[in-house]
């Protein structure tokens, strides 16, 4: 579907509908920790400290993707707003401000589904973080970093049910559920990249099987933070199936795109910064996967890294990845205005999704001048 209407009125929309979700998070916020605020006792002090700090720190920080900036006189516009695909989903489905769709009802099951949808993403950086070994999360230090590994341990375990719980509605948490056993499976093969039995598997496959392993875990563990929001939403509205299939496939290929732009961040100092050539200790990074049997020579048991730096198809690689990523991104965005039921809800979409996808297609940019193409 066309998106060539002037945007302004949907962003205004968009701004609404994320300020109301960061309202009703700091309301959930507020509501766990007015207790803690009034302690008195030891045991009152002690749970402040070892949970109740460490879930504010959690949901209130490590932001992520780009949000949109502060405009002055528009809602929640002293502060900077994370637009949701959860509140997509109940655009497209039930309509904009004004339309006849909408219902009092649908509109509650959204808020709740969203709020518990942050707060699950908040606790997958929490766990994630412990999982990687990353001190750093966004330029600001991990959970465990600053709280201690068991304490964010318990506290990630503790969003997670906290998210379920809050969600309620029955369909809305099934949908959470089945997101948080897929998230867990893809990490847990990701992390098996890095012991010596499936890294030497990986070394004697072919490159099929190789390719084969990174999309099926990139599909779990990255594919899931895309679809979670929009399987719990659409399940929410009661959204009809084949819709949710193509939503599915689409937030699919948005995982892909966005696992391919992490891992060529590693090789591009514009995008990686500090951490580029950082995560070299493991098999997950497609770019590993791609060169391995690419007349680079033998690849080495255990330190990849002088072995992909130095490796003659490199560049070539890259740059066939970046455009990899940016394909699956705009088939993504074809598939998803496939399914929308006016250009405004094909507007929202893409400024919901173009906070990280722009920087998709700018790596692309950045491969191509140092490739010379």
């Amino acid at each position: 579907m066309a998106t060539t209407m002037d945007v302004t009125d949907v962003e205004a929309v968009v701004r609404s509908d994320a300020a109301l979700l960061e309202d009703d998070l700091a309301e959930f916020l507020d509501a766990l920790t007015a207790p803690a605020r009034a302690a008195v006792s030891v045991y009152d002090t002690a749970l402040r400290r070892a949970l109740y700090e460490p879930v504010a720190d959690a949901l209130g920080s490590k932001v992520g993707q780009q949000a949109l900036p502060p405009t002055a006189g528009a809602p929640g516009g002293r502060a900077p707003l994370r637009p949701s695909m959860v509140y997509w989903a109940y655009r497209n489905y039930r309509g904009f401000p004004g339309e006849p769709e909408s219902t009092a009802d649908d509109l509650a099951v959204i808020r709740r589904t969203a709020v518990a949808v942050r707060i699950l993403l908040k606790a997958a950086v929490a766990l994630d973080d412990i999982q990687d070994g990353s001190d750093v999360r966004y330029g600001e230090p991990a959970l465990h970093a600053t709280h201690g590994t068991p304490l964010a341990l318990n506290t990630g375990t503790w969003l997670i049910m906290s998210a379920l719980r809050h969600a309620a509605d029955p369909a809305v948490v099934d949908s959470l559920v089945r997101s948080v056993g897929s998230g867990f499976t893809g990490q847990a093969v990701d992390m098996s990249s890095r012991t010596a039995l499936t890294r030497a598997e990986l070394l004697a496959a072919p490159r099929a099987t190789r390719v084969d392993f990174w999309e099926s875990t990139a599909a779990l563990k990255t594919g899931t933070l895309f679809w979670m929001p929009l399987d719990a939403a659409v399940a929410g509205l009661r959204v009809v199936k084949d819709d949710r299939l193509a939503l599915d496939g689409a937030m699919r290929q948005l995982g892909l795109a966005s696992q391919l732009f992490n891992d060529l961040t590693d090789f591009v100092p514009e995008f990686g910064g500090a951490n580029t050539h950082e995560d070299f200790d493991g098999l997950g990074n497609r770019v590993f996967l791609e060169l391995l049997d690419e007349d680079g020579g033998t690849p080495p048991a255990e330190d990849f890294k002088p072995y992909v730096l130095g490796h003659p198809k490199l560049e070539g690689t890259l740059l066939a990845l970046a455009e990899e990523a940016v394909a699956l991104k705009r088939a993504a965005k074809d598939a998803v205005h496939g399914v929308c039921r006016s250009e405004r809800s094909a507007a929202y979409f893409d400024v919901t999704i173009e906070r990280k996808g722009h920087l998709i297609d700018r790596l692309l940019a950045a491969v191509r001048q140092r490739s010379g193409v």
